[in-house]
């Protein structure tokens, strides 16, 4: 139960395709294609650009079916 509780502290953000973040991640209107969601400190550590970089390969894959698509290198997640 150590990594499940570590990561329902997270607080978790949205990122839009432009970088910006938009609020708390489950807050998308797009419920097909939902937007990226980071933890908080995260997304602060990555540059404006290089969130809108993993926010838009998601929307990208989501556009095409795809549930699941990994972060770009730097905004990759490790616990």
């Amino acid at each position: 139960m150590g990594q499940l509780k570590q990561w329902r502290e997270q607080n978790w953000v949205r990122i839009g395709t432009d970088g910006s973040i938009k609020g708390p991640c489950g807050t998308s209107k797009d419920k097909k294609n939902p937007d990226r969601c980071l933890p908080k400190r995260k997304a602060l550590s990555l540059t404006k650009a290089e969130r809108a970089s993993t926010a838009r390969k998601k929307k990208k894959a989501g556009a095409r079916g795809r549930t699941v698509v990994s972060n770009t290198p730097r905004a990759r997640v490790r616990s």
